[in-house]
């Protein structure tokens, strides 16, 4: 399977979003033509109503639940915060004794930010560490879990250091105390084989964009019997869980992928190993560099790297000149003066946090870009140190 990049650059941040697959191109062409409005009961309408609904079916059969579990959204931000915000306006007023919250202080911005929002609006929230190899605390989750708990969300894989969680257990946990359990599942999909009925969450987010497909659409798993809030009111789209016109094209694409994602998934498992001899060339031609959380269960393709002495801003910005994508950390942070909040989570120093790179590997990504990239960084890493 192919993806669509320019070819005289070699892209290693597919974490921040994938490119899209290169048989889409064809595809959008066709789909171009069912332009019409999904909730129109016209022949017009009903012809993109069902490309819409065909494609919750391939996202629902590679996900692991029914189509009706699945409520279309912009994307994994917008899932998030339906899930978060949506299940605190419909069921915290039915039992406002349990007023707590609990996250893992290394999520993303789009589950902490609604987080703060409640939490301004009375909900306290407990923060679960993770360890310097970037593994959740089981013991202070634990710890964190009580009667008093109404939801949990923490991620299913990090978006910076690819380390993984378990899920599982971690809802059978929230659970027992009869909590909500919500997973911000963007980096797992396409990357981790997992079934959504069988993984135990109440809901999940989800983005297209990181799967190969196209940005403006995602999609939140809902378990059957549970309906959050609404956050967008306006029409009946959705069953009235989520208001306004379809984007029947996005999600065109993103079931379309869903179709190849066992082809995916098989494919992605390649990259692993490319992404530990990437690692070990590297560790072995830069002084001092480091993995971060390499002892901790990481995705196959996510490489976190600290390298002393060296600023990652000025590395990017350096290996950028010669034709290299790659990140410093969340890209829904880029630009910031800050330094990643997941590093120094982990114990880094802000300035060792500033120190660090991170690159993603994804399909179209071979051996030759990795062995350029490798020859080059450790050319531009003696290059700045030269200059300190």
């Amino acid at each position: 399977m192919y993806t669509l990049q320019d070819e005289r650059r070699v892209y290693l941040d597919y974490n921040a979003t994938t490119p899209p697959a290169s048989f889409l191109s064809r595809k959008i062409q066709e789909w171009l033509s069912l332009w019409g409005n999904p909730s129109s009961v016209h022949q017009i309408g009903q012809n993109a109503r069902s490309l819409f609904w065909s494609s919750k079916l391939h996202l629902a059969e590679f996900m692991g639940c029914h189509p009706l579990e699945l409520i279309a959204t912009s994307g994994g931000s917008e899932a998030n915060n339906m899930a978060i915000k949506g299940l605190y306006e419909k069921y915290f007023p039915q039992d406002p004794k349990r007023d707590e919250i609990v996250i893992s202080n290394v999520e993303h911005p789009s589950v902490k930010a609604p987080v703060e929002a409640l939490r301004i609006k009375g909900m306290k929230v407990k923060y679960v560490p993770v360890s310097i190899q970037g593994e959740l605390d089981l013991s202070a989750y634990e710890s964190a879990l009580s009667e008093k708990t109404f939801m949990v969300s923490i991620m299913y894989a990090n978006n910076e250091t690819g380390n993984l969680f378990p899920v599982s257990k971690l809802v059978k946990m929230a659970h027992k105390v009869g909590a909500f359990f919500h997973c911000d599942a963007v980096q797992a999909l396409g990357k981790v084989h997992f079934n959504l009925s069988k993984l135990g969450v109440d809901t999940a987010g989800f983005s297209a964009h990181k799967f190969y497909a196209l940005k403006g659409a995602g999609v939140l798993y809902c378990r059957k019997g549970l309906l959050p809030g609404n956050l967008i009111h306006g029409g009946p789209q959705e069953r009235n869980r989520r208001a306004g016109t379809e984007n029947v094209l996005g999600m065109a694409c993103f079931g379309a992928v869903a179709q190849r994602g066992e082809e995916i998934l098989k494919e992605f498992k390649q990259l692993e190993q490319m992404r530990d001899e990437m690692e070990q060339n590297i560790l072995s031609s830069v002084s001092g560099a480091k993995v971060l959380g390499k002892k901790g269960k990481r995705l196959g393709n996510t490489s976190c790297i600290h390298i002393p002495e060296v600023q990652g801003e000025t590395l990017l910005m350096n290996m950028d000149l010669k034709g290299y994508a790659f990140s410093v950390g969340s890209a829904c942070h880029s630009g910031s003066l800050n330094p990643s909040g997941v590093l120094v989570a982990m114990g880094l120093s802000e300035e060792e946090a500033r120190m660090a790179i991170r690159i993603s590997l994804g399909l179209g990504v071979s051996k030759e870009h990795l062995n350029r990239f490798i020859s080059d960084l450790v050319d531009s890493v003696k290059r700045i140190r030269s200059f300190s």
